[in-house]
């Protein structure tokens, strides 16, 4: 065990990353780092690390923001309940905490949005608690280096791979150990094309010398992808366009769209057209397929031109030039920019 230890802590210190996130022990900013990079890439997320920051410097900032100013910076980065739970803890902080992040574990747990892997993070990167991390890279790495066949997916299997993680975790050095074991397998041990020559721990990976790297690790479950039919209508009323900000508890909850009609398949009738919108011209403009984890979506967008609108309730009519200042789902962004309606 103190040998996996000692080589990846050497690995670390000679080939990590440098991330603003690593510079600091401050909680606030390390949790919104955790949050951020939750089902997101370190490229994609650094950008959105920086912007929050910048905006909201400290817990009290994030916690007097609007929900709308939180889901609109966060625009882009999917699995907005995300941010949704970020914006609510922030004002738990302030309200319960007076603005000091915790440090305890079971107080970290206990916030919103925040699990068994991400309360480990947190505790052990800011405050070096000795609480092991399991996230997908440390998944893969554990499982390659002993060539562990049991699924990670199960009930089982979370917790044999906890044990081993805990067991291997230098407790005098926790936040660095479990920073340097994410990043082995981030930036070597990697899903398909694991770099075996640069590893540090190479000469002891049981998969390794049996060359079943790619093997490892076993998941039991399939990802059920459920198949839907978005038609949105886009109304434009000169140099507006109508909004309305979606509510229910489903996919981008809290963010703006154009009206909506959901069918079972592609087809979409006329009676379905004429009785959520009444007599109109919609002239059908294009298809595009938005992929989610465990949702394909087929968004058909149908333009509809007219002088005046007669909102609904909960509909807004906004200038295009100010688009930019509403959250939308990135699927409506692409097909706005590639129409130029921000600028119509």
């Amino acid at each position: 065990m103190a040998y996996f230890s000692i080589s990846i802590h050497q690995w670390f210190r000679q080939s990590s990353r440098s991330l603003p996130w690593r510079k600091t022990n401050n909680s606030y900013k390390i949790w919104l780092s955790e949050i951020i990079l939750q089902q997101t890439r370190v490229d994609q997320g650094l950008n959105y690390y920086l912007k929050f920051v910048e905006n909201f410097p400290t817990v009290f900032d994030l916690a007097e923001a609007s929900e709308d100013q939180v889901l609109n910076l966060w625009q882009g980065l999917g699995y907005y309940s995300r941010a949704r739970n970020l914006h609510f803890t922030a004002k738990l902080i302030v309200d319960q905490y007076d603005g000091v992040f915790p440090t305890a574990y079971k107080d970290v747990l206990s916030l919103k949005g925040v699990g068994v892997y991400t309360a480990a993070a947190i505790c052990s990167f800011a405050s070096n608690l000795p609480y092991a991390v399991v996230d997908g890279n440390v998944y893969r790495v554990l499982a390659r280096y002993f060539a562990v066949d049991t699924p990670i997916d199960s009930t089982i299997g979370k917790k044999v791979f906890q044990d081993l993680a805990d067991e291997l975790l230098d407790r005098e050095q926790p936040g660095n150990h479990n920073q340097a074991l994410m990043e082995l397998g981030a930036l070597v041990c990697t899903p398909k094309s694991p770099d075996c020559e640069n590893c540090p721990v190479a000469l002891m990976c049981q998969s390794r010398k049996e060359g079943t790297q790619l093997s490892f690790p076993i998941k039991t479950k399939k990802i059920k992808v459920r198949k839907r039919y978005l038609h949105f209508f886009v109304f434009c009323v000169k140099d507006k366009v109508v909004l309305l900000k979606r509510d229910e508890n489903d996919i981008w909850k809290g963010l703006y769209q154009f009206p909506l009609i959901e069918t079972d398949s592609e087809i979409l009738s006329g009676d379905e057209v004429q009785n959520r919108f009444g007599d109109i011209t919609a002239i059908t403009d294009i298809t595009l397929k938005h992929q989610l984890t465990h949702q394909t979506l087929f968004a058909t967008f149908h333009r509809v031109f007219v002088d005046e609108y007669q909102t609904l309730k909960g509909e807004i009519l906004v200038k295009n030039i100010d688009l930019i200042d509403y959250g939308m789902p990135q699927l409506l962004i692409r097909y706005m920019e590639d129409r130029d309606i921000f600028t119509l």
